[in-house]
């Protein structure tokens, strides 16, 4: 069996797909993306492509270290997320192979079923109060929320406050039973979260994530050492190597996005990395089903799992939920805040082509979001 085809497609609302076909016909899926930069990622794949044609499939972890270290010029979240859906996509042609899911590959399931959490969206804290309970109602059992708005690296007490209410009404909301975490999305400076984290600790978020942007990764134990909250962080790292710093910082939760970080071959071992220091695993996902799937079949291995993010519908997806691309959307069904084991083989989806060719045909230009501060000068999303 050798490796007889790959291509991609660019599908809304903002995602890049990855079909891989053997010349006897096995496909394997994967979801290889940088949000916004998907065209840039496609070319990547198109390089790496021809290391690919006409080799063995089967040799996942050989095809891993060749991609990823072929190159005399390595590393960065372009070529790791391109890396990400080739190996998503020979981990599905692995399972079907063998006629098993990719979690039994993995050393068999440690768990039945795979908690989950949704967003809770709003321009002001009593709508994402309502979000939220919104979600609760709907079956989860946690959600996460974010400041709605930038973050001033030294806010007034006002600003600070806007925060802590936003959380303090989702708890309120949710009830003491339920879970919130809350997402700074890296808008926050050092001496901003120093502030703001011990004022949060009342209303015992689940965790705190992405308090400073990535390239601050070795400053995090600041952050660590100010508050009794979980720190999470990881959806922009990419390797187990970036993951060990934050580790050695005290990091609580970390959480590799299987769609940028190598995929399921590099994710299984950042997990391994992180049970060495007692930490969880939290898989970033504001992605597709493709994506979804590898995270689960990850989650379902994993014994230091904490809880699986899922965006299907996620609000600027525009009406695009990820379930139109598969043949069947009940594999991926919440039940009581969990999605269940996925025994088919492979990833365990059925993706439907037609639909998929359909909307590559349209395709997509998503950019993301540029913000600006009142004077004018740029500021994080």
């Amino acid at each position: 069996m050798k490796i007889d085809r790959v291509e991609t497609f660019l599908v809304a609302p903002r995602w890049l797909f990855l079909k891989i076909t053997t010349d006897d016909g096995v496909v394997g899926w994967g979801e290889p993306v940088v949000e916004g930069r998907a065209e840039t990622v496609r070319a990547a794949i198109g390089e790496l492509s021809d290391l690919l044609i006409g080799a063995d499939p089967m040799r996942i972890e050989d095809h891993w270290q060749v991609l990823t270290r072929g190159g005399f010029y390595r590393g960065g979240p372009v070529l790791s997320s391109a890396v990400a859906g080739i190996d998503q996509a020979l981990w599905d042609i692995a399972g079907k192979v063998r006629g098993a899911p990719v979690h039994e590959l993995l050393g068999g399931p440690v768990r039945d079923r795979v908690r989950m959490y949704g967003w809770a969206y709003g321009e002001t804290a009593g709508q994402v109060a309502e979000a939220a309970a919104t979600a609760i109602a709907a079956g989860y059992t946690a959600v996460k929320i974010a400041p709605p708005g930038p973050m001033a690296f030294l806010d007034t007490p006002a600003g600070l406050r806007s925060v802590v209410d936003l959380l303090a009404k989702v708890r309120d909301a949710i009830g003491p039973d339920n879970d919130v975490a809350i997402d700074l999305h890296g808008r926050a400076s050092i001496p901003a979260s120093r502030r703001l984290l011990p004022l949060l600790e009342p209303y015992v978020p689940l965790f705190v994530e992405e308090p400073l942007r990535p390239e601050y990764s070795s400053d995090i134990a600041r952050i660590v050492t100010a508050t009794s909250s979980p720190i999470a962080t990881g959806e922009r790292l990419y390797t187990r190597r970036e993951f060990r710093d934050v580790l050695d910082a005290g990091v609580a939760v970390v959480q590799p996005d299987l769609s940028h970080a190598g995929g399921i071959s590099e994710v299984r071992r950042i997990a391994a990395v992180a049970e060495m220091y007692d930490a969880v695993l939290a898989p970033h996902c504001p992605l597709g089903p493709i994506a979804l799937a590898a995270c689960l079949q990850i989650d379902l291995a994993t014994p230091n799992f904490l809880i699986q993010e899922q965006a299907l519908g996620l609000h600027h997806h525009h009406g695009q939920d990820g379930l139109n691309y598969l043949v069947d959307t009940d594999v991926l069904r919440l039940r009581d805040g969990h999605v269940e084991r996925l025994d088919a083989p492979g990833l365990g989806i059925d993706v439907d082509e037609k639909a998929v060719r359909e909307a590559a045909a349209r395709g997509h230009r998503f950019r993301s979001p540029i913000w600006r501060d009142p004077d004018g000068a740029f500021t994080e999303w």
